[in-house]
Formats: structure tokens, C-alpha cells, sequence
């Protein structure tokens, strides 16, 4: 996979851009303005990145692989040492479905109930493969969801989640954060 050079990657526009990045020439973005993105962290092909008002955060040491998705009008924060699996969608807005009103972006916003809200991914979390996360949630440092889950409830520190809607599976090991002292050790030489 080719990456954008730091040259390619500054004309974008982004707020921040940390070191060592590598980003996919098919990655799409919108609205670079509002997007930051900390060191080592890479954006595979076909991955889009829409900010609104609130912004895209993208910690350190991240992964977003490919066809994954950002979007929505509220903020979206990836904390450090996160993996986003492919054809992850993770949305701070989201249309109402009751068929109570219109939906999508076409329709003047008084004939539609769009659902607006923050989207806090912490430290260490890992969201597998086709997982859908919604407004309004936090997943606390630690959480690992498995594929396919549709994240609808905020998810406790260092536990795993899965299925639609993801439920409660179990405890997950906490020996990671062992390994990420070691790892920045090794980073400072």
C-alpha cells in the first residue's frame, strides 16, 4: 500500500498532523479543518473521514483500516493505542427511524429528527470488523468489540462487547498496559 508523503499530506489542511503517518492516497477526508491526527497512526484505503462542528481526534499509535468511516456533526475522539477494524462506521449523527419524520441531508432540518452527540473512544480499544457505534457513546479505556456489534450503550473499561445490540461478554486482560510502558521505553532509545 503507497502512502501520501508529508508534502501531499500538509496540503489537506488538517489541524494537526502528528509524525510518522501513514496515509492512504485513497482515504477520503471532509472538512480537514476540524480533523487531528497524533503520531504513528495510519488511515488505510477507502476510509472516510467527515468532521463536523465538533472534529475528528485521532490519538497516537492509531490504526483505521480500510472502508472504515467516520462521520457525523459531533465531536469523534479515537484515544491512543485504538484499533478501528475495516468496515467499521462510526457515526455522531444519526437520522430517526421511526418514520416520523424525513431523513438525510437533501431535506430542510425542520422535516427531520437528526440525533446529535459526542463519540468517545478511549485508550486501547479495539472495535471489530463491521461494528457499528452511534451518537451519544463513550467506550471507556480498554473495551474490546467484537465484529459485527452494533454499540448502542456506552462499554465499561477493559471489558469485550459483541453482538446486535452488543451485550456484556466478559473481563479483558489488562497486561496490555504492561506492554505499552515497555513499548514507549523502546520508543525513548
Amino acid at each position: 500500500m503507497a502512502f501520501l508523503t508529508r508534502p501531499q499530506l500538509n496540503k489537506f489542511g488538517f489541524k494537526h498532523l502528528g509524525k510518522n503517518l501513514k496515509i492512504s492516497p485513497k482515504a477520503s477526508f471532509h472538512n480537514t479543518s476540524n480533523i487531528s491526527i497524533g503520531d504513528n497512526s495510519r488511515i488505510d484505503d477507502f476510509c472516510v473521514l467527515s468532521a463536523g462542528s465538533g472534529g475528528i481526534w485521532i490519538g497516537k499509535n492509531i490504526h483505521i483500516s480500510v472502508f472504515a468511516s467516520l462521520i457525523g456533526k459531533e465531536k469523534i475522539t479515537v484515544g491512543d493505542f485504538s484499533t478501528i477494524s475495516s468496515r467499521v462506521s462510526i457515526y455522531s449523527s444519526s437520522d430517526d427511524y421511526s418514520g416520523e419524520y424525513m431523513t438525510n441531508p437533501t431535506v430542510d432540518p425542520k422535516f427531520t429528527n437528526v440525533t446529535h452527540g459526542d463519540v468517545n473512544i478511549g485508550k486501547h480499544v479495539i472495535v471489530g470488523s463491521g461494528s457499528i457505534i452511534l451518537p451519544n457513546i463513550i467506550l471507556e479505556d480498554g473495551v474490546c468489540v467484537g465484529a459485527l456489534s452494533l454499540i448502542k450503550n456506552n462499554c465499561k473499561s477493559f471489558c469485550i462487547y459483541g453482538g446486535i445490540p452488543a451485550k456484556f461478554i466478559k473481563k479483558r486482560s489488562r497486561e496490555l498496559l504492561e506492554k505499552e510502558i515497555k513499548f514507549l521505553k523502546d520508543q525513548e532509545l
